[in-house]
């Protein structure tokens, strides 16, 4: 069966029944439906207040294009953890559609594991994705229409960096040329759009605990520049009120039911290999308030969301995880490898260590997950999981496609024997160090390289950043989720390579400045068969071919 087959055969509990039973009263949620609800203003400000929880990460080796199963291991070890006689919750990103009608498929996890009701989850949920695109694309026409009634902020209309935005791939889109058709249409400029998942407001308001923070951090978006090269921000647009209008409920975080009826949180959605790939800071900090454990994901390999997870989203929470899960699977080790055999498995391991010193360094200690496929083999998965014990590594086996929690037991044992442990947590970089030293510190800690190159436009923009007081912001790094280098075709783990940053973005209002690196688009494209073609609707309402 599919993962739609599975989910449509699930019997799911009325979602005010299980926030019940989750200690929620009726001032702390409100139900969308019958198996939605949002939690009230009243729930995010109390329950981050009893922060109890143990904070579990879990991550994943250096993906092939479908993914290897972190959403589906998150949602699977949280139903292990309950069968365990534990409160365990899990807290992962909303899906976009893009990879939807794309290549990757929905994010409500997989089989026995997944998150429900999944049709609504992965096409417009509680609207919260259309939220955030309406508030980006206000603030572009709002830029526009300041330009066109007289620019009484002398904004250079050559050097605007907002672009708009869409929750769909489409390649056409990324670089485009506005006002056409006379004076009265706006003025002639170049423009692009990125995908929602890498808009700004998107990162905004999974970084922000209250609809006054949120505020606080639209106002500081750099929409573009005057004609002394000074920033012009969001808040000098006024754009700030009616934005957070449009994103007064897409703040509140979603909660709906794991396929056995536990509770779970399912908010924000920023992409891992362009954005920060985390779910949001108020839904973690919530869940934490009211469970035991809570599994959050970040987005693609280690050296994407999970990096970001660690030096920026804990900056945040103002704590770092009890313990880190790093999932690996036999088709990626092999991929890796370059071939479909055992001998390629082994070579391909060197992917997974690479990944398992990258996230040691932060102090937790990390329990590898091998997701089983229905094509690997017992001996697989003994091979690998003895390789990792050989070198001191935390290992074992799981399948929670196929035994949902009860094929996470092991995994959910490890995790409780983990965090029972005291840690501390540290970071790759310092806040007050320059950009160039925390891209630097990235590319030998994280990505096993050795330096960064600038292009000339990158150079400038740091030049600029540094002299307006922007250079103490975050680093977030762009680049292919595909390797842990900024070229897809370097697998494995690859050594001796730079890092080559084609272009600096400001993103003031979400606390870091983005390094696009190498070729990676911030507008993907559909392929020739995208997986569109195989979704449709029957006369009755009920889809097929959602995975």
């Amino acid at each position: 069966m599919t993962n739609l087959d599975i989910a449509q055969q699930a019997e799911m509990r009325p979602i005010r029944q299980i926030a019940e039973e989750w200690g929620l009263t009726d001032h702390e949620f409100e139900t969308f439906g019958r198996y939605k609800a949002k939690l009230t203003y009243e729930a995010m400000q109390e329950l981050p207040k009893r922060k109890k929880g143990k904070l579990v990460l879990v991550t994943a080796i250096s993906p092939t294009p479908a993914g290897e199963g972190k959403t589906t291991t998150t949602v699977g070890l949280a139903q292990g953890l309950c069968k365990l006689g534990k409160k365990a919750v899990p807290a992962t990103r909303e899906p976009a559609l893009g990879p939807i009608f794309g290549v990757k498929g929905g994010a409500c996890g997989g089989g026995y594991s997944q998150v429900l009701p999944m049709e609504d989850i992965n096409l417009f949920f509680t609207g919260d994705m259309p939220a955030i695109v309406s508030a980006h694309n206000l603030l572009s026409a709002m830029l526009d229409a300041h330009i066109q009634n007289g620019n009484s902020l002398g904004i250079d209309v050559r050097t605007s960096v907002w672009p708009r935005t869409m929750d769909m791939n489409d390649r056409a889109l990324r670089q485009i040329v506005i006002g056409m058709g006379g004076r009265s249409n706006g003025y002639v400029r170049e423009d692009s759009f990125v995908i929602a998942p890498a808009s700004e407001v998107m990162a905004v308001l999974c970084l922000s605990r209250s609809l006054s923070h949120l505020k606080e951090r639209l106002g500081e978006i750099i929409v573009g520049f005057d004609r002394q090269n000074n920033p012009v921000k969001a808040s000098q647009i006024q754009a700030i009120g009616a934005m957070a209008a449009l994103l007064r409920d897409a703040i509140r975080p979603n909660i709906v039911q794991t396929m056995e009826g536990g509770l779970a949180f399912v908010h924000g959605g920023p992409f891992g290999n362009i954005a920060h790939g985390c779910s949001t800071v108020v839904a973690t900090e919530c869940a934490l308030g009211m469970g035991e454990y809570v599994i959050t994901e970040g987005g693609f390999g280690s050296d994407l969301g999970a990096e970001k997870f660690m030096n920026i989203v804990c900056r945040e929470l103002g704590q770092g995880p009890d313990a880190i899960v790093l999932v690996a699977t036999i088709r990626a080790m092999m991929h890796h490898g370059g071939g479909d055999d055992d001998e390629a498995l082994k070579r391909g391991l060197e992917n997974l260590f690479a990944h398992h010193r990258h996230m040691s360094y932060y102090g937790p200690p990390v329990i590898v997950a091998v997701n089983r496929r229905a094509e690997d083999t017992d001996a697989q998965h003994d091979l690998v999981v003895q390789a990792c014990r050989a070198r001191g590594i935390d290992a074992v086996s799981c399948n929670p496609w196929g035994g949902g929690g009860e094929g996470c037991i092991d995994l959910a044992e490890e995790v409780v024997c983990a965090t029972g442990r005291a840690s501390t947590s540290r970071f790759v970089y310092e806040r007050e160090s320059t950009y160039t030293s925390k891209l630097e510190n990235l590319t030998s800690t994280v990505y096993g390289g050795e330096g960064v190159e600038f292009s000339d436009a990158a150079k400038k923009r740091l030049d600029w950043a540094e002299k307006h007081g922007y250079e103490h912001l975050l680093a977030c790094v762009a680049k292919t989720q595909y390797s842990l280098s900024d070229d897809a075709g370097l697998l494995n783990a690859p050594h001796g390579f730079k890092i080559h940053v084609r272009e600096i973005r400001p993103s003031a209002g979400a606390g870091f400045l983005v390094a696009v690196a190498g070729e990676v688009m911030l507008m993907p494209g559909l392929g020739k068969h995208p997986a569109a073609h195989n979704i449709d609707v029957d006369s009755d309402g009920k889809i097929t071919g959602l995975f």
